[in-house]
């Protein structure tokens, strides 16, 4: 790797000014941050609905950087940090794979610099401190029994989904049901990601609701008197990661909120550290383009985050077979009629970042197995769709010299320019929101609401709190219902439970057997995770 110091210097960061994490790893503080009177082009890399082993969107997103600077450009990267769950359960590192990694990736991927174990302590100490003010009856009206922040932990624990606390005897406290989300799931790793300095972080902390009184009345953070501590946690945390990729361009890896349970999108200020900074600035935003994508837009870009110039929408002949109806092990023979099929489903992907005003370049992410005949299909309906551009993706194989043609599309793409818009007005009512997204993003024909769900939905408004909508889905379907494949059109979105998170300022609608906690696999990847004693070596980790 290069000297993190030259990275840095890179992007006229003030290096007196910057925190090191050992030698490889800069904190940079906020008031280090640059400003730019001509802010980098923003692309956005999102995707078409993933199969259950991925379509490689962050080792696109990775080779897309070092791509731009093989081509001459000055790329900045800014990327999610991995959450230790699915690093040790199914889905591995999140750091890219091959050639097109984010280093130093085992520090990435686990410990690195103790932003999320920051976010975990923040958010269980509010739990703590909550219980405590309703067991001693601090607030008038507030009992153990009308709270609603659960606890969170960074482990694939199912045994933790629904617990019982206040075991003991009155001295201990009263019983009640509960239950644990994981961290990246927490409202505060949403705050983290779209505040913009400390004082909007201490804002959006105070609004945090942590339950209700019996008369129906919200309580929040700042009547727990829980902030000032929350701030001295994220004191550090709030601060982005200079690293870099495997070929030395800078990438800024911070927060990390799920795309299916949160919003998916790493930082607005890494963003704004970004984009003044570098030439093009790539980002990526969580699974499909129903989900991150979606999200990146209605809730990141509205709440301040710097406007896209264009998107990349990531497939693989591979994914596009499974939305055919192929399955997995299907997937190493040629079958052009399955991906003509499947591309419905990059047809819908286009569709939707098309909605939203952004020009689209398509990525194909190849595999060795895929035929030149599925290749050349998929470039032609790529076009057909409406895409600007469409190339093969080969970052994971070759690193940045197989993604300059990519890179190159993606330049040209900027230069068409874009016409940002968002699905629905802030101040719309919450249900006219949910309705659209059903039917112009989901293909949906109805909504189904659950039991208490308008009622909780019209107190919220009640409250004042017009806030984006938050979906909390399946990845693996446009719709609800994960068995549904390609584009399908007619079914019903069934809303199960609706959460505030007024201090990130979104609405969260549970739609279908969504699961807040994630269990661990029959085969998790901590198998095969393990330090080898003499050389200290961390293996088990990294896609090669």
């Amino acid at each position: 790797m290069r000297p993190i110091s030259d990275v840095a210097a890179d992007l006229g960061l003030p290096i007196d000014q910057l925190e090191p994490y050992g030698n490889d790893k800069f904190k940079i503080p906020l008031s280090a941050f640059p400003t730019s009177d001509t802010p980098a082009k923003l692309i956005v890399v999102t995707a078409i609905t993933p199969t259950p082993a991925g379509e490689g969107k962050s080792t696109t997103a990775v080779g897309l950087t070092q791509g731009l600077a093989k081509i001459g450009k000055k790329p900045v990267l800014t990327i999610r940090q991995p959450s230790l769950g699915p690093v040790f359960g199914h889905k591995g590192g999140g750091t890219g794979g091959g050639k097109s990694t984010v280093q130093p990736a085992v520090d990435i991927n686990l410990h690195f610099t103790g932003d999320f174990h920051a976010i975990e302590s923040a958010h269980n100490m509010l739990a703590a401190m909550t219980d405590n003010a309703a067991h001693r009856g601090l607030i008038e009206g507030f009992t153990p029994s009308g709270i609603t922040w659960r606890r969170v932990t960074d482990a694939e624990d199912r045994a933790l989904r629904n617990v019982v606390t206040g075991v003991g005897g009155q001295t201990v406290g009263p019983l009640r049901e509960t239950g644990f989300d994981i961290s990246s799931a927490s409202e505060i790793m949403a705050i983290m990601a779209l505040a913009h300095d400390y004082e909007d972080l201490r804002l959006r902390l105070s609004s945090i609701v942590v339950g209700w009184t019996e008369d129906k009345f919200p309580v929040c953070a700042s009547e727990i008197k829980a902030v000032g501590a929350m701030m001295a946690l994220l004191r550090d945390a709030l601060k982005p990661n200079l690293c870099q990729t495997l070929e030395g361009q800078p990438a800024i890896v911070h927060m990390g909120p799920f795309g299916n349970i949160a919003h998916g999108c790493s930082s607005i200020v890494a963003d704004r550290l970004a984009v003044n900074t570098g030439e093009y600035v790539v980002t990526e935003a969580g699974f499909g383009a129903d989900l991150g994508f979606q999200k990146f837009m209605d809730i990141k870009v509205r709440q301040g985050g710097p406007k896209p110039s264009a998107a990349v929408v990531v497939t693989t002949i591979r994914g596009l077979k499974w939305h055919g109806g192929l399955e997995l092990k299907q997937m190493g023979t040629p079958n052009v009629e399955a991906v003509r099929k499947g591309a419905e489903n990059l047809k819908n992907a286009i569709r939707i970042v098309k909605m939203y005003g952004l020009p689209v370049v398509v990525a194909i992410n190849r595999f060795p197995d895929d035929s030149a005949d599925e290749v050349a299909l998929v470039k032609k309906l790529a076009k057909e769709f409406g895409a600007v551009g469409v190339e093969e993706a080969k970052g994971f194989a070759e690193g940045g010299a197989g993604m300059t043609d990519l890179a190159q599309a993606v330049v040209d793409a900027c230069a068409v320019g874009a016409d940002v818009k968002l699905l629905y007005e802030t101040d719309e009512p919450f249900f006219t929101k949910v309705e659209r997204m059903a039917k112009q993003l989901y293909g949906a024909a109805k909504v189904e609401w659950g039991p208490m769900t308008r009622t909780t939905a019209r107190r919220f408004e009640d409250n004042g709190w017009q806030f984006p909508v938050c979906m909390a889905k399946t990845h693996l379907s446009v719709s609800a219902d994960s068995k549904l494949r390609g584009a399908p059109t007619g079914h019903t979105l069934p809303i199960r439970e609706l959460r505030v998170l007024a201090g990130a300022r979104q609405i969260v609608a549970l739609a279908g057997d969504i699961i807040t906690l994630p269990g661990l696999p029959s085969n998790p990847n901590a198998y095969d995770i393990d330090l080898n004693d003499e050389t200290g070596e961390i293996t088990g980790i990294l896609s090669t």
